[in-house]
């Protein structure tokens, strides 16, 4: 079976709600006048009744039913036009009198029908209205008085009132299908230039957007909302390849250069000084080679957030103490003073591989950036329940320009004017991301020529293992 469209399903929605609605105030309708007109006959009878009974009399110990004009009346003596029955029975259920309309036919008695209930029945083929209520005579009963209205007119008002609701109610419906197509149409066409520019939409067309509706509605809300969302996939992609295209250049350089040192010393025999010269050289770019492959795996591992966070108790004064003598070398050839205050035991509950990431690559971009015979000053103290770990140097410092920036991947603020200092500019993008998945407070204050000053907020919280 086809599926309907979307705009045919709104119709039909709104048509079966509407055909629902109009279901009920057509049978309304319907009911309704059959009420009324069966009110009306329901009263004319009454009053029938009310006036026969009046008119029942004793003369000279005969009672009269009728007076014999009362028979000449109009709906008395024709069957034509409104036509009144009206019969009197003895308490046998003989008929004693009868008005002439009813010629040679007779109304049945109905004894499952009680005194002046008004009740359906039949009489010659047609549908009569008829009441039976019984009579007295100085409270002495002497027989029964039958009145019945023809209900032929209000049977057949009723069957073309009936008929013309049938008839209307589905050509209504198909109509109201069409007029509701239409208008649905019209209502979901900003859905079609959402298709519609969606399909031309592809990695390499990115800038293409969905133009927005005049009217401020729930499709100016979802068009403006896949706006947004191609704007963020764009930023992505582009920050993909540029980051591709970053990490490719920072891989390719310390290659270039192994391979220029190698084919350098194949040209000609060298002396042992100068092999091990070149070599030491190469074992040089092969680290930083290393270092730049662990840090860009440690981004990608972020970037896609499958690491598992493993919480344990961490000890932050080790942690520190342990990254300080993995630079030791670092820092007594640059003659640094590292100065490491603690007054007491700090602990952390968190990822240990993780905070020794963040601890060294800030401490690590403090050595380097900090000139020959410059000071390093790491602070752990308690502040409102934290445990605050603040990290500064006296170091070239960051344009206050670039502290936005520098969390950006490859991105080293002034690195033209320090061609001295390697580095390739993710460590901080790193520390960024670590940080925002630990949930852990971090800031950066620098200025040109001062130095940079890193806080760290840890949770000061400490957990019993079990």
């Amino acid at each position: 079976m086809a599926q309907l469209s979307f705009k045919n399903k709104i119709a039909l929605n709104y048509i079966i709600t509407t055909g629902l609605l109009i279901l009920a105030v057509f049978s309304a309708i319907y009911f309704i006048v059959r009420l009324t007109v069966y009110n009306h006959i329901d009263e004319n009878l009454l009053i029938e009744i009310r006036d026969h009974l009046n008119e029942i009399k004793v003369e000279n110990n005969v009672v009269i039913l009728m007076d014999a004009e009362e028979w000449e009346e109009r709906e008395h003596n024709s069957v034509d036009v409104n036509p009144v029955f009206v019969q009197f029975l003895d308490l046998n259920k003989k008929i004693i009198e009868k008005s002439p309309n009813l010629k040679n036919e007779k109304l049945n008695y109905n004894e499952k029908k009680a005194a002046f209930e008004l009740f359906d029945t039949q009489f010659l083929d047609n549908k009569i209205r008829q009441i039976q209520v019984p009579l007295h005579i100085k409270s002495k009963k002497i027989g029964y008085l039958i009145i019945a209205m023809s209900l032929s007119d209000s049977a057949q008002v009723l069957n073309n009132l009936s008929d013309t609701l049938l008839i209307a109610f589905p050509v209504i419906l198909i109509l109201l299908f069409f007029i509701a197509r239409f208008l649905a149409g019209r209502s979901i066409s900003p859905i079609n230039a959402i298709i519609n520019t969606s399909k031309i939409i592809t990695k390499d067309n990115l800038k293409t957007r969905i133009p927005l509706p005049k009217s401020r509605d729930e499709l100016y809300t979802l068009s403006k909302t896949i706006n947004n969302l191609l704007n963020r996939i764009e930023d992505a992609i582009e920050r993909e390849k540029q980051f591709t295209s970053d990490a490719s250049h920072e891989l390719r350089t310390p290659l270039t250069v192994i391979k220029g040192t190698l084919e350098v010393l194949i040209r000609k025999p060298r002396d042992s000084k100068e092999y091990e010269d070149k070599i030491n050289y190469c074992i040089n770019e092969v680290d930083h080679l290393n270092m730049l492959v662990d840090q860009l795996l440690t981004m990608a591992r972020f970037e896609n957030q499958k690491h598992q966070v493993d919480y344990e108790n961490v000890y932050l004064n080790a942690v520190i103490l342990d990254v300080i003598t993995l630079n030791s070398e670092k820092i007594n050839s640059k003659q640094l003073k590292v100065k490491f205050d603690a007054e007491q035991d700090y602990y952390t509950y968190s990822d240990h591989f993780l905070i020794i990431t963040i601890l060294r690559n800030i401490i690590s971009n403090s050595l380097k950036y900090t000139n020959p015979e410059g000071e390093i000053s790491i602070l752990l103290f308690k502040e409102n329940n934290k445990t605050i770990c603040k990290i500064t140097d006296n170091g070239i410092g960051i344009a206050n320009a670039d502290l936005e920036m520098i969390f950006n991947p490859f991105f080293r603020s002034n690195y033209t004017d320090h061609p001295e200092i390697k580095g390739v500019g993710l460590g901080l993008s790193i520390v960024k991301r670590i940080t925002e998945q630990l949930n852990i407070p971090f800031k950066i204050e620098s200025e040109i020529g001062v130095g940079t000053t890193v806080i760290l907020s840890f949770d000061d919280e400490m957990k019993t293992l079990s």
